[in-house]
């Protein structure tokens, strides 16, 4: 059965590693799914405050994932016409992975300034703070999802050590 627990975990690792880059898949939850499964083991190799505390920051992140690139957006100077741009871009960017989810953001807060009257090089400020905010949501669900795939890793490994 643990052996079972662990494969499945690392496929939601893996997942969840390529959900920091995909939007669509939510990379955080799902590598904090491989963690859960690792709680059905016969020894529950985490504690309770060690999993609340980790579901936070996973909340936490995936809530920010969507906000930074806003923030961003707004941070180098854009407004809301920026804003619904990069909102916009992101969301056609997905039909278009994996470029179209790193440029949608950037394009569409460029592209909505330029409707919203301002001239090209506020409009270009206005995507690059997008695509900031694009790569410190990625970097954080990054940073987020390899702590729990080492936690994965080395629980994991104690339990085949117990095998033998």
């Amino acid at each position: 059965m643990e052996v079972l627990l662990i494969i499945l975990g690392i496929i939601m690792l893996l997942a969840g590693l390529a959900g920091c880059i995909l939007p669509a898949i939510p990379g955080p939850p799902l590598a904090y799914v491989a963690l859960l499964l690792l709680e059905f083991a016969e020894q529950a190799p985490f504690s309770l405050e060690f999993m609340i505390v980790l579901l936070l920051i996973v909340v936490v992140v995936t809530l920010l994932d969507f906000y930074v690139p806003v923030w961003g957006t707004k941070k180098f100077g854009g407004s809301k016409y920026g804003t619904y741009g990069s909102i916009a871009g992101l969301i056609i960017g997905l039909f278009f992975s994996p470029v179209g989810i790193i440029i949608g953001p950037f394009l569409g807060a460029f592209l909505g300034e330029l409707i919203g009257g301002k001239k090209a090089e506020e409009a270009l400020r206005a995507g690059l703070g997008a695509f900031v905010g694009f790569l410190a949501g990625t970097f954080a669900k990054l940073a987020v999802t390899l702590v729990m795939a080492f936690y994965f890793f080395k629980e994991s490994w104690g339990i085949i050590q117990a095998w033998f």
